[in-house]
């Protein structure tokens, strides 16, 4: 996995030299309530003190609480309200119809706004949908995706999960599928991400194991012989090992943690997520291959790791 992941980062420097201004984006989807838009707020001021051109950008039509000023905003387009009204469709409906319109004025709405905010900006979060049909079931949200990396953008999939999951078995268990799906159809670099991080303590006493088991999702056995305790769930017993078996065969699926009130805890992320979209390799920064691979791969000890990535959430 990491020689694959290196792999492309590497193609993604080399195509990135060549391109005197890139473009790079987070595309930040998730269930709702897992913090997608709290995420893009922070994570814009974030980005900002750090100096980087960023804007957010909303594709969720449904988004009519955000706290921050979207540089383009989709609501403008078409809105999910409106699709109801109109159209006499429920909500799920109308939100996957507004992604479908989203897809076919893609040319000439999305990518002309976005190439207007060129001189100003080159980073963009892009606040998605949270409906998760749209990543998993659904073409119309990975098409635009796609086009946006024609345009060259250089993208990341940022997946929230809320981290209170890790409490219930059974719900880290879909959480599992479902990244793996999302990972799978969408085709991008992925950073999967256990957000809310800071509530942990609240529900330590919960976690069957420690932290690490489930960012790093380690032997899904003993999570399943937790489940078997379980009266409802052990008849489901040969379906969960079926599920826990594709998860760990395909061996991608892992969380980073995140507090996104921490400046630590989003630097972390940033670093994980500045190798998958390539900003680290950016143009005019001159390293040879060898510290590129040396910061793709990563030095930290174990110590230094758990230190960093899991204390500051438990007791």
């Amino acid at each position: 996995m990491t020689f694959m992941l290196t792999t492309k980062m590497l193609q993604r420097f080399q195509t990135q030299a060549k391109v005197e201004n890139p473009r790079y984006g987070q595309l930040i989807i998730g269930p709702p309530g897992s913090g997608k838009t709290t995420y893009c707020n922070e994570a814009y001021k974030f980005y900002r003190e750090l100096g980087r051109q960023v804007g957010v950008v909303n594709l969720d039509p449904a988004n009519d609480n955000m706290s921050y000023e979207p540089v383009i905003n989709v609501m403008e387009l078409i809105t999910v309200e409106d699709c109801m009204e109109h159209l006499q469709l429920g909500p799920n409906g109308a939100l996957m119809h507004c992604a479908e319109y989203l897809e076919k004025h893609i040319e000439d709405w999305l990518l002309p706004a976005l190439r207007k905010l060129s001189a100003t900006h080159n980073y963009f979060l892009f606040d998605c949908p949270g409906q998760i049909e749209l990543y998993t079931h659904h073409n119309a949200m990975a098409r635009v995706f796609e086009r946006l990396e024609r345009e060259r953008y250089s993208l990341v999939t940022v997946n929230l999960i809320d981290s209170h999951y890790c409490s219930e078995p059974a719900k880290f268990i879909a959480t599992l599928l479902m990244a793996l799906n999302t990972m799978m159809r969408m085709s991008l670099p992925h950073v999967n991400v256990l957000s809310k991080a800071d509530l942990l303590r609240k529900h330590e006493s919960k976690l069957h194991f420690n932290v690490d088991y489930y960012t790093d999702v380690l032997d899904l056995k003993y999570l399943l012989e937790k489940l078997d305790d379980d009266p409802t769930m052990r008849k489901y017993q040969k379906l969960n090992e079926a599920i826990c078996s594709m998860v760990e065969d395909y061996a991608l699926v892992s969380f980073q943690l995140l507090d996104a009130f921490s400046t630590d805890s989003m630097l972390r992320l940033r670093n994980h997520i500045d190798k998958a979209n390539g900003y680290v390799y950016k143009a005019g920064e001159e390293q040879t291959v060898n510290s590129l691979l040396a910061c793709a791969v990563g030095a930290e000890s174990e110590a230094v790791r758990q230190q960093n990535d899991v204390q500051p959430y438990v007791e």
